[in-house]
């Protein structure tokens, strides 16, 4: 008999040591916050700085591409610029892949 009521006294101890699942509830918690400062929050104020800066170009602005072409505007579109990129050569990017708008007179420095 003794052997029942040892298990069922260990029952009830277990049973009132529920301070492992909320533990496990605000780790999760935790995690989920520290993943969201560490990894969502920069990546949306990178995206959103950049679509300001698309949405900045203008005709004339020298920029560099995500391929690393480095040209002038020369004309705009809602999805789509033309960069001079040489004497007489003309290319066409969607504007999303723009990396950097250059400071005036960068491209006479360079060539």
């Amino acid at each position: 008999m003794s052997l029942f009521i040892a298990s069922a006294h260990a029952q009830a101890e277990g049973a009132s040591a529920g301070g492992g699942e909320i533990f496990q509830i605000v780790f999760l918690v935790g995690l989920f916050a520290l993943f969201y400062f560490i990894a969502i929050r920069p990546q949306r104020k990178r995206q959103k700085e950049h679509a300001q800066m698309v949405a900045a170009l203008s005709k004339g602005d020298e920029v560099v591409t995500s391929s690393g072409i480095l040209g002038r505007v020369t004309s705009l579109d809602d999805n789509y610029m033309v960069l001079n990129v040489a004497n007489n050569v003309d290319m066409k990017f969607q504007r999303i892949h723009v990396h950097a708008i250059l400071p005036k007179g960068t491209l006479k420095s360079i060539s």
